[in-house]
């Protein structure tokens, strides 16, 4: 059934009667009328008001069957003894249909049986759950995996964003744990993956259509060699789901954003000239940045501030102001706001403190609807400010970055920030831009994500959230940049279960990191475990070159640190190259005989630079190799320096022929090879001391880029 073939005007009056009735879910009989609607195939059944009728639904079905209880108020029919199973003749269903009425009553005295579900009993398959809920983050979202009465216990589902497409349904079959099981197992026949993908297709499709479903379970669905039928149907209704999200065009966003990150003047609103006030720092920063444009003081008691002359108010300030900062109390905020709305400013950065995250939401909503009157778009409240280094601009109270470079960062959290400068100046990375987001009472992370994709001076992103306020919105800005930059996030949270009152299967499920988990992988961006590996992916991505496929070969000087780079690529997804004999052979020719070839390639430690350089030219100018780990074991023969610089040169002289593979290196020794891993980092090399761990860690996030972006074969993993 293609999705014109819908009948949605029945599932419109089927909707409306329901909630006119005062009721919020479906009856099953109802669920299944709404699914057919939607060509989600069901068994046979009928609802019997006597045990007589049920004798002779089953009759014309052929046993066995099932019997279940049909009330709007028992919606978890296994837990009330609602649910008989395999009953094979006509003796058994009558028994039966008084047993179930019987415990419906025992459960709750008050219900209202409407009747019992006579239903044709399905050939033995295999149990799974496909689902939907309304997630508080992403909207609709449709739910697979392993179902049954365990579902919530083996908890192997996976997530997509609803509409889900075709290819979307495909993915979810192969991504949860028990995949294998679908293709056959044991001699198993595999299940019909068609089947099974439509399903999911259907039921997304079906909620989408209908906001007032806010959640299903098909649970379970039995899926077989030649097709997949809903045995159990669970829709449940929200009388008043949540209006879409307004949202600002692309070309609002990128004019806004353009004025903010490279503002021709800044009024600072509550500038001071007295040392250890927010508004002085501001002032500094701005001033001994090197900030090229207009710098406009705003205050009241002074005539001058830093050199600069001052104003009573921005309304006094000659020619245009793209953006004001505030240091000044929240309270204050409102007032001047709609002065500087009135002198046509592109946006409000407010650093201030007072807001909703003290529960001062209505003056938060107050400052939102004046910038919403004037066009203003408002970065924070509660935030440290930005930087944006191409533009000299360094609009914060916060200690001045002047590393240029390609990496753009941001944070909620103003603490987090800061941590991202200290990463930042220990390491060395370049920056184009760090941006607190703060309480995101107007711009988020949607709106870093357009402007960043475009912008000539960032190559990577990397954001730290502890929530998005509209997750379709940031999953599509993500799909529009990942192509071109790798997009790197921090989510906090991630042991936090969710709000959601879930009356389904599939809602409990979603009520945790999973979901965001699923989705942000399906959008393509890069998550990272914690705060460094997100500063160490942000840092490494751009440095790496981008892989032309995925043979990695592992040389190392250590047979110990061989095995742990073996056990780390595998935990990073990347793929070890099944060395061919002739390559087998071309690496014996370098290596002591009590060396190992195979791959790990393992020169052993003792041998000198020579070698080194002997394997990683090998390495290199095979073609079928894609990417190098190396292992350096620190000895005398071939000191940390003397490896590191050896490395750089032989990588560097590939590059220059057009030969340019990514190259990452773990180092283990003494003191001296933190020095050779900066040295390699600074060329091009992402090498670490210490850890087996990071570097390939960076490879395989660099690999998740590549694929996300299209220019490498999907893969397994």
């Amino acid at each position: 059934m293609a999705q014109h073939d819908y009948d949605r005007a029945a599932v419109r009056t089927l909707i409306d009667r329901v909630l006119a009735e005062g009721r919020t879910s479906l009856t099953a009989p109802e669920g299944r009328l709404a699914c057919q609607a939607y060509g989600i195939a069901t068994p046979g059944e009928g609802i019997a008001g006597s045990a007589e009728e049920a004798v002779a639904l089953a009759s014309g079905f052929g046993f066995p069957v099932v019997l279940k209880i049909v009330s709007p108020q028992i919606l978890h029919k296994t837990e009330a003894g609602g649910v008989l199973l395999g009953l094979d003749s006509a003796e058994a269903v009558l028994a039966g249909y008084h047993s179930i009425l019987a415990n419906a009553r025992a459960y709750d005295a008050e219900a209202e049986i409407v009747g019992v579900q006579v239903q044709q009993q399905l050939p033995p398959g295999q149990e799974v759950i496909i689902g939907a809920v309304t997630d508080p983050t992403f909207g609709k979202v449709v739910a697979f995996g392993l179902g049954g009465v365990l579902v919530e216990v083996l908890k192997d589902v996976t997530f997509r964003l609803a509409p889900a497409t075709a290819a979307d349904a495909g993915s979810m079959l192969d991504s949860i744990a028990a995949a294998e099981v679908l293709r056959g197992v044991r001699g198993a026949a595999a299940v019909d993956r068609d089947a099974l993908a439509g399903l999911i297709v259907r039921l997304s499709d079906l909620v989408s259509d209908f906001p007032e479903i806010a959640e299903a379970d098909l649970n379970p669905v039995l899926a077989t060699a030649s097709g997949a039928v809903a045995a159990d149907i669970r829709l449940i209704l929200d009388p008043s789901p949540a209006p879409a999200r307004p949202q600002h065009s692309r070309a609002d966003i990128l004019e806004s954003m353009e004025r903010l990150m490279k503002p021709r003047a800044i009024a600072v609103i509550g500038a001071s000239a007295e040392p250890g006030k927010i508004g002085n720092s501001v002032m500094r920063n701005l001033v001994d940045g090197g900030f090229a444009g207009e710098i406009y003081p705003v205050n009241p008691k002074a005539d001058e501030i830093l050199g600069r002359k001052a104003y009573p108010s921005v309304l006094d300030v000659p020619g245009e102001v793209d953006v004001a900062v505030f240091a000044v109390p929240a309270r204050f905020v409102p007032a001047a706001l709609e002065e500087v709305g009135r002198k046509g400013a592109a946006a409000a950065v407010l650093i201030p403190s007072g807001f909703a995250e003290t529960g001062d939401h209505a003056l938060q909503q107050q400052v939102v609807d004046i910038a919403a009157r004037y066009g203003v778009r408002i970065l924070g409240p509660n935030i440290y400010g930005y930087y944006y280094t191409a533009s000299d601009l360094s609009a914060t109270f916060c200690t001045p970055y002047d590393v240029k470079g390609g990496v753009a960062l941001s944070s909620q959290s103003g603490g987090i920030g800061m941590a991202i400068l200290g990463f930042s100046r220990t390491t060395r990375t370049g920056v184009s831009a760090i941006v607190g987001l703060g309480n995101k009472a107007d711009l988020d992370e949607d709106d870093l994500l357009t402007f960043f994709a475009q912008d000539d001076n960032t190559t990577a992103i990397a954001m730290h959230l502890e929530d998005l306020k509209d997750g379709r919105a940031f999953v599509e800005a993500a799909r529009a940049t990942v192509p071109h930059k790798p997009v790197v996030v921090l989510k906090a949270g991630r042991t936090a279960q969710g709000t959601i009152a879930a009356g389904s299967h599939t809602g409990a499920l979603a009520g945790d990191d999973r979901v965001y988990d699923d989705i942000l992988r399906q959008a393509g961006v890069i998550r990272a475990p914690g705060l460094l590996e997100m500063l160490e992916y942000a840092r490494s991505l751009p440095v790496l070159p981008t892989p032309k496929g995925d043979n990695v070969v592992i040389i190392t000087g250590a047979g110990g640190s061989g095995v742990l780079l073996s056990d780390a690529c595998v935990d990073a997804g990347l793929t070890l190259m099944q060395i061919p004999p002739d390559l087998d052979a071309a690496f014996r020719a370098f290596i002591p005989p009590f060396g190992a070839a195979g791959n790990p390639i393992d020169i052993t430690g003792g041998e000198p630079p020579s070698t080194y350089e002997a394997t990683i030219r090998l390495g290199l100018e095979d073609p079928r190799i894609h990417a190098l780990v190396l292992g350096y074991w620190h000895t005398i023969v071939t000191p940390p320096m003397v490896f590191a610089e050896l490395t750089a040169r032989v990588v560097r002289e590939f590059r220059d022929r057009g030969i340019n593979k990514p190259v990452v290196a773990s180092l283990a020794g003494d003191t001296e090879v933190e020095e050779a891993s900066a040295y390699l980092f600074d060329h091009g090399i992402v090498a670490y001391p210490y850890t087996t761990e990071k570097p390939v860690a960076a490879l395989g996030a660099k690999y998740r880029w590549a694929r996300a972006a299209g220019l490498l074969p999907a893969g397994p993993h």
